[in-house]
């Protein structure tokens, strides 16, 4: 989606409850790791808290903020503080990098994005296709705004061509247990939590006075029906695909 750098002190401010709502969503961490291939050797880039790190693999996590290092849990994979724009590690380091939508955050995601093919021999990329936020109903209803930030990072093709990589569709379960902005597409009445927008940096992005008219416009349109009435599709659905994309090279 949209580029924001992870060291930024506002990205340290929203990032400290990822570890309580960004947990790992068993089905999407299912097509990550496949698609991981046989490596035994991963780099994680913009690795967070770790939600998303393969088992039974050696994993080097690379995380700039220290809000989000000090978040990972006992046991968690070795993390470095460094950016992906310049990775501390020789050519060919590592079976494969993997990044789980973290490189719109960098700085230069292009950048970021060469230095992991230059690191590893097979690269995976979860990330949002742009193009498509605006169509997902709490943009297009609620937050219009945050359209003119996606547009302003790489697209996914992009990003695709600089790994030479292909483009998978990941539907999202309506029950996803990871708390990302997508991720409560069928329950809009989470979006009324504060928690939850904290999770995710879009409502950080628009700014309060923004993000209070959302949510009070959300609000009543849900007390009202009107956002059921215009959502009702979306109800029979128990995934959906709104974008998600897989990027694999390798």
């Amino acid at each position: 989606m949209c580029a924001m750098d992870r060291s930024d002190p506002l990205y340290n401010t929203i990032g400290g409850g990822y570890s309580r709502l960004r947990k790992t969503e068993p089905r999407i961490a299912a097509r990550i790791w496949a698609a991981l291939g046989d490596a035994e050797t991963v780099l994680n880039i913009g690795a967070g808290t770790g939600s998303y790190e393969p088992p039974a693999r050696d994993v080097t996590a690379v995380e700039p903020s220290e809000v989000m290092r000090q978040q990972r849990p006992a046991g968690a994979a070795p993390v470095i503080a460094a950016f992906a724009e310049a990775l501390p590690f020789p050519d060919q380091s590592f079976d494969a990098a993997m990044a789980v939508l973290s490189d719109h955050h960098w700085s230069d995601p292009l950048a970021g994005l060469r230095e992991m093919r230059r690191v590893a021999r097979r690269t995976v990329v979860f990330q949002w296709d742009s193009e498509r936020v605006p169509d997902f109903w709490l943009v297009r209803d609620y937050l219009p705004e945050f359209a003119s930030f996606c547009f302003a990072g790489p697209s996914i093709q992009a990003r695709a061509d600089v790994l030479g990589a292909r483009a998978e569709p990941v539907p999202i379960p309506w029950d996803c247990t990871d708390g990302f902005f997508h991720a409560y597409w069928r329950r809009p009445s989470a979006y009324l939590e504060a928690p939850v927008r904290r999770a995710a940096s879009p409502w950080a992005l628009v700014g309060p006075r923004v993000e209070e008219r959302a949510v009070r416009q959300l609000a009543h349109d849900l007390a009202s029906g009107s956002w059921q009435a215009r959502n009702a599709a979306l109800l029979e659905l128990e995934e959906a695909d709104l974008g998600a994309r897989l990027l694999v090279a390798g």
